[in-house]
């Protein structure tokens, strides 16, 4: 369920981590190692493996070497949104989601994803199903104390949500007009209109 599940290096997870949560940073060796808090050899194993897969490109500047993810790596945009959906809020989320409740859907919007300003006016993430608020508080705060800024989030039932999608209500057609990214349940499904009430 986990990136630790399919990759089996535990250094290549923390590297995946920091670049693909970070996109368009670029790091200098000595800071991959201090952020991953590994080994710089083995820290530098990973970058040459990933460098020679052709997951990273390096520069060197002075006498200092960098590394960034590159955009044009098929897998890139694959890979961001398994990093996403498997660490931070995403891994709370599927982590607790028995304590949460019983959801249905639960979704970050395409904003959350690209790490795009807070907007009030904009969803973060959304959740349908019967929640346990306070619950799901505790995690949304953490993630917002590890962001620094407020997340944007929207609760409703499966009974609200199918209604309000029939009636094509702005707010549901705005959310799911957008990029997003599902974390539990099937995007399909969700998208669909059933032409009767429940």
């Amino acid at each position: 369920m986990f990136l630790e599940d399919i990759v089996i290096s535990r250094v290549r997870v923390k590297l995946l981590n920091l670049f693909l949560q970070n996109p368009g940073q670029i790091y200098h060796v000595r800071d991959i190692v201090r952020r991953s808090d590994e080994e710089i050899n083995a820290v530098r194993r990973e970058l040459a493996h990933m460098e020679a897969a052709g997951m990273l490109s390096k520069e060197q500047r002075a006498n200092r070497l960098y590394y960034a993810f590159r955009k044009d790596y098929p897998l890139y945009h694959d890979l961001r949104c398994i990093v996403i959906k498997t660490s931070n809020l995403g891994a709370a989320i599927l982590k607790n989601k028995n304590k949460i409740g019983k959801i249905r859907y639960a979704m970050f919007s395409g904003r959350y994803i690209n790490n795009q300003p807070y907007d009030a006016e904009k969803v973060d993430l959304l959740i349908v199903g019967q929640v346990v608020l306070p619950e799901l508080g505790v995690l949304v705060r953490q993630e917002e104390q590890l962001r620094g800024h407020e997340i944007n989030y929207t609760v409703m039932t499966e009974e609200e949500f199918s209604f309000r999608k029939r009636r094509r209500d702005p707010f549901i057609t705005d959310i799911l007009s957008g990029g997003r990214l599902m974390i539990i349940g099937d995007e399909e499904d969700m998208l669909k209109v059933s032409e009767k009430p429940l």
